[in-house]
């Protein structure tokens, strides 16, 4: 038994090997590919956050990975704000089970 898991590992181990050789093979031929976002229709702070992504992938990101923590403090203590405003006390921990 544990030599029939021994081969099956390993045919799924080469399986993952050649298709991940496949894709970097199909990738060498796809390099002039250039991505942008569509902005014709934009406007705004979304015309602003998408000519940003066209302009500078590095900035783009920066601000993402900045942003993306922010907004989840902000929507979080907004939440906890209203939890407290409709009855629900998150800050004493009252066990149920006795």
């Amino acid at each position: 038994m544990r030599k029939m898991w021994i081969k099956l590992t390993g045919v799924i181990t080469m399986t993952f090997f050649i298709m991940a050789n496949q894709a970097l093979a199909a990738a060498e031929k796809a390099s002039n590919i250039v991505i942008v976002a569509d902005t014709r229709k934009l406007s705004g702070w979304e015309a602003w956050f998408a000519n940003l992504y066209n302009e500078s992938h590095l900035y783009f990101t920066i601000l993402t990975v900045v942003s993306i923590p922010i907004i989840g403090v902000i929507l979080g203590l907004l939440a906890d704000l209203i939890m407290s405003n409709i009855g629900i006390d998150l800050k004493s921990r009252e066990l149920s089970e006795h």
